[in-house]
């Protein structure tokens, strides 16, 4: 099978190789980026290639069950951000996503848009049944793309994530085959 890429209007989804390993890592150290997220800012490039080289290798695998997007601008090719699809057992038919926007393209509508496109990847290409994600209570710019796309908040998960700022509630949203994305 070929190797997925998502293509929108705007953007590039294509999974990520060695070479995004400096565009990564700029991403990573950003304290903005940095503030929801329970990988913790790297302390040098090394440290980010050991996170990142188990995504490179799943992306390469005959069957993919963890892709790692690299999103880049469609008309300039810039790596703006990260987009996660891991698929969980296959009896469920599910997959958890995630996605990490470089500051300087946050209030674009990129991440809405490259939510949307992998949905629409998981549901029509991978054939799956729900997507899910979560969020930090307290990151309400995450929840509102979750929420614009369609997803339903499910749930909170009480002091589940490990931040910087301490232990923090996350909301559950997910998505079904048959729910109707929004454009």
């Amino acid at each position: 099978m070929e190797p997925p890429e998502i293509i929108t209007e705007r953007l590039k989804l294509r999974l990520i190789e060695i070479a995004d390993l400096e565009a990564i890592h700029n991403l990573h150290v950003l304290p903005e980026t940095d503030e929801y997220n329970t990988l913790g800012i790297p302390k040098n490039l090394e440290e980010t290639k050991h996170v990142i080289i188990p995504w490179v290798s799943a992306n390469k695998l005959s069957k993919i069950t963890n892709y790692t997007f690299a999103i880049e601008q469609k008309e300039t090719g810039k790596f703006i951000g990260l987009f996660g699809l891991r698929l969980g057992n296959k009896k469920y038919s599910r997959a958890e996503v995630w996605y990490k926007l470089h500051i300087n393209f946050w209030n674009k509508g990129y991440a809405t848009e490259s939510l949307k496109a992998v949905l629409n990847f998981g549901f029509k290409t991978l054939n799956l049944h729900r997507i899910e994600a979560g969020c930090a209570v307290e990151n309400v710019g995450s929840a509102k793309v979750m929420e614009k796309v369609g997803m339903i908040k499910e749930g909170r998960k009480r002091q589940i994530l490990p931040l910087k700022a301490g232990w923090s509630d996350s909301f559950e949203y997910a998505i079904l085959h048959n729910d109707k994305l929004n454009n």
